[in-house]
C-alpha cells in the first residue's frame, strides 16, 4: 500500500476468478455460473513404448535434468487463481484512481465550487477521504466475518459508485464532502479487504506474487487517473467528467464479483465443506483437497465454531502479537516518510525543470509500478522477510543519499540530479518492500477467526498515521529544513529493517494453516 501527496495540506493518501463449468452454489442458494480454468496437468511428460523405453538410454543425466527444466518453465499453477485475483484488484484500480483523480482538478473544483484560496477548505475536501477509509477500514473486520468476502466486495461498491456520482455533480462543498467521504468509505473497506481475500483465495506456492496484483493495481489507476487528468489544465469542467469514469469500475466489479470464488476458509468456518472442496479441486487441485479440509478443520476445531471474533480476542496471546506487528508496521511504514517524498518530489522534480506537476508525479507513478513488477517476482522467491528488511535498508540509503545531496557544497545540477536519483530510488525500494510486503504479510501472520479484525485495526493505524504525517511534514519542514526531516525518514527506515528482522517470521511457501498452527502454542499439527 503506498500514500502520495497534492500540493495541499493536509496531504491526501495516496500509498503506498473463475471456474470453467456450472459449479455449486457458492453463498447464494441459487446456483450462479462462473467462469475460469480446469486446473492443467503442469507437468509435461515425454511418453514411449516399451521397445522405445527398451532402446533407450537409461543413463542419460543431461536428457533428465533437460526434461526437470522443461517442467519448471510450463510451471501454469497459478492460472486458476489469476482471474479472482485480478477481478478483487479492480478496487485496488478504484483505490489507486481515487487518489489521483484530486492531484489536478482540486483547483478547478474549489473555483467552480467557490471555495478557491482557501488552504483550510481544500485540505478538508481531500482529507475527508482519509475519515471514511478509517471508518470503512474498522467496519471491514466484521462484515468479513459475517458476510464472507465476495458479498462484502459487491456491497462495498455502493458507497463507491454512489461517491463518485455524487462527487461529480456536486453544486456545493457540502455536496463534493458528501462524495469524497463515501468513496473514502468505499477505499477503507477495499484496502482490509483484498489481502484477505488474496490470501485466503491464492495457493501457497503463489500466494506473494498473486498478493502484488493488489499493488500493481493501485499504481495503474494513479497513472490512468493523471493521464485522464491532463485535459483538466484546459477545461475546467472536466473534474466531472473524470468523477463520473471513476463510477464505472464500481459496477464491473460488483458484477465480476458474481463469477469469483468465496474463500474456501471462510467456507469451511461456516460448514459448507462441499462448496469448500469445490473450489479447491478448480484452483489448487485435486491433490490438495484432503489436506487442506483437514487443517481448515483442525484449525476451526482449535477457535470454536462461532464465526464472528470478538475485538477483546487481540487482547489475548497469540492474536495481541500479531496486532501489535500488524499496527507497528504501519507506524513505521508511514513515519518512513512515503507520503513526505512523495509531497516534495514535485519541487524537486521542478529543480531540474520539470515544471508540470502531472509529468512529474507520471515519473513517481511508473517507477512505483516499475517496483510492483519486481515484487511480483521476488515475494515467493526470496521471501517476504528479506524483501522487508532489504526495501527499508534501500529506503534508508536513499534518504541519506539526498540528505548528503542537500547539506554538501555540491555543484548545483549534480546535486538535483542526486536529490533525483535518491528520490526515485527510495520510491522504487520502497514499491518492492514495505509497500506491498506490509499489507500481505499481516493476513498470513493472522489466525484464521482474527484476521478480519487484525486487519481492520491495523489499516485503521495506517490511515491515522497517513493523516498525521500529512499534516506535520510541511511544518516540520519548515521547523527543521527538508534535510533534517530527510534524515529522520532515513533512520525510521533503518529502524523498520530491525524490526522487521527481530519480529518477523517467514511465511513464504507456508500455508495460512501452518503458520497459524506454529504461532500458537496451544496446537499441534503439521502444514501442507
Amino acid at each position: 500500500m503506498w500514500v502520495a501527496t497534492v500540493l495541499h495540506r493536509p496531504v491526501v493518501p495516496v500509498p503506498l476468478f473463475f471456474t470453467s463449468h456450472l459449479s455449486p452454489k457458492v453463498l447464494l442458494k441459487p446456483k450462479t455460473f462462473r467462469f475460469g480454468f480446469p486446473l492443467p496437468s503442469l507437468k509435461l511428460k515425454a511418453s514411449a513404448t516399451k521397445k522405445q523405453l527398451q532402446t533407450q538410454e537409461p543413463d542419460n543425466e543431461d536428457l533428465r535434468n533437460q526434461e526437470k527444466n522443461d517442467d519448471q518453465s510450463f510451471d501454469l499453477g497459478w492460472l486458476p487463481t489469476f482471474p479472482h485475483v485480478l477481478v478483487a484488484s479492480m478496487s485496488n484500480f478504484l483505490f489507486g484512481y481515487h487518489i489521483g483523480v484530486m492531484n489536478g482538478p482540486i483547483v478547478s473544483i474549489a473555483r467552480e465550487l467557490g471555495f478557491e484560496g482557501d488552504p483550510i477548505l481544500e485540505g478538508i475536501v481531500v482529507s475527508i477521504f482519509i475519515a471514511g477509509a478509517f471508518i470503512g477500514s474498522l467496519s471491514c473486520g466484521s462484515l468479513v466475518d459475517k458476510l464472507g468476502c465476495r458479498r462484502t466486495f459487491q456491497i462495498d461498491t455502493i458507497p463507491l459508485i454512489l461517491g463518485a456520482i455524487v462527487s461529480a455533480q456536486a453544486h456545493s462543498l457540502n455536496e463534493i464532502l458528501l462524495g469524497r467521504l463515501l468513496v473514502g468509505l468505499g477505499i477503507g473497506v477495499n484496502t482490509v479487504l483484498v489481502p484477505i481475500y488474496i490470501s485466503e483465495v491464492a495457493p501457497t506456492k503463489y500466494r506473494g506474487s498473486l498478493g502484488t496484483l493488489s499493488q500493481i493495481g493501485t499504481c495503474l489507476g494513479i497513472i490512468f487517473s493523471l493521464c485522464l487528468g491532463i485535459p483538466a489544465e484546459h477545461d475546467p469542467h472536466w473534474w466531472r467528467t473524470m468523477f463520473y469514469i471513476a463510477s464505472m469500475p464500481g459496477f464491473l466489479l460488483a458484477l465480476g464479483m458474481q463469477f469469483t470464488v468465496e474463500s474456501p476458509r471462510w467456507l469451511c468456518r461456516v460448514g459448507d465443506i462441499k462448496d469448500a472442496q469445490t473450489i479447491i479441486r478448480n484452483l489448487w487441485g485435486d491433490s490438495e483437497i484432503d489436506k487442506a479440509i483437514e487443517e481448515f478443520q483442525s484449525i476451526i476445531s482449535n477457535d470454536g465454531t462461532d464465526v464472528n471474533s470478538r475485538w477483546m480476542q487481540l487482547l489475548e496471546e497469540p492474536h495481541s502479537r500479531v496486532a501489535f506487528i500488524g499496527g507497528a508496521l504501519f507506524v513505521l511504514q508511514q513515519f518512513a516518510g512515503i507520503n513526505g517524498v512523495l509531497y516534495f518530489s514535485s519541487l524537486t522534480f521542478q529543480d531540474v525543470g520539470i515544471a508540470s506537476g502531472a509529468l512529474a508525479s507520471l515519473f513517481v507513478g511508473l517507477t512505483n509500478f516499475a517496483g510492483a513488477l519486481c515484487a511480483s517476482y521476488l515475494m515467493d522467491t526470496q521471501g517476504r522477510r528479506r524483501l522487508l528488511i532489504g526495501s527499508y535498508l534501500g529506503m534508508a540509503v536513499s534518504m541519506f543519499l539526498i540528505v548528503f545531496a542537500i547539506n554538501y557544497p555540491l555543484e548545483e545540477d549534480f546535486s538535483h540530479n542526486l536529490s533525483i536519483l535518491g528520490t526515485l530510488m527510495y520510491i522504487f525500494t520502497f514499491a518492492i518492500g514495505a509497500g506491498p510486503v506490509t499489507g500481505l504479510i499481516i493476513p498470513e501472520l493472522s489466525s484464521s477467526k482474527t484476521r478480519g479484525k487484525i486487519m481492520s485495526l491495523s489499516f485503521s493505524v495506517h490511515w491515522v498515521c497517513n493523516f498525521l504525517v500529512g499534516l506535520l511534514f510541511l511544518d516540520l519542514v519548515e521547523m527543521f529544513g527538508v534535510a533534517s526531516v530527510y534524515a529522520g525518514f532515513g533512520s525510521v527506515s533503518v529502524l523498520s529493517a530491525i524490526f522487521a528482522y527481530y519480529f518477523l517470521v517467514e511465511t513464504k511457501s507456508r500455508s495460512l494453516e501452518e503458520i497459524e498452527m506454529s504461532l500458537n502454542s496451544n496446537m499441534r499439527g503439521g502444514g501442507r
